[in-house]
């Protein structure tokens, strides 16, 4: 699995792109990782990417919700976006979709965000 980031909006939006598997071990730490460099950058809008993500775990739900949790402390909000079918599921079964705005895309998310 492999973890990408980026930033947009004059540093404004933070952007992580996830693939593959998030199933724990080094995947969710480069996640975890990603998290924390935008909290030391002091960006206050992220984004979590999922389209590219064939199946997550307990493991990565908790990486998920402790990136919640930690932007909202800091007076920040996550956006997660490109969920499959599957992934969806999970979403709604641990009743994520109450915790998390879900958009439909990556461009979705950011227009949510007022960009």
């Amino acid at each position: 699995m492999a973890v990408k980031t980026t930033t947009l909006q004059s540093g404004q939006i933070g952007i992580i792109e996830v693939k593959g598997s998030l199933v724990g071990g080094e995947e969710t730490d480069e996640l975890r990782n990603a998290v924390a460099d935008f909290v030391e950058q002091g960006t206050k809008k992220l984004i979590i990417d999922l389209a590219k993500v064939t199946y997550l775990n307990s493991t990565a739900i908790g990486v998920l919700v402790s990136a919640h949790t930690t932007f909202s402390k800091n007076s920040g909000s996550v956006k997660v976006c490109g969920i499959n079918k599957n992934i969806n599921n999970i979403f709604v079964i641990t009743k994520l979709t109450l915790v998390f705005d879900v958009a439909e895309t990556r461009e979705d998310a950011i227009k949510a965000f007022g960009a």
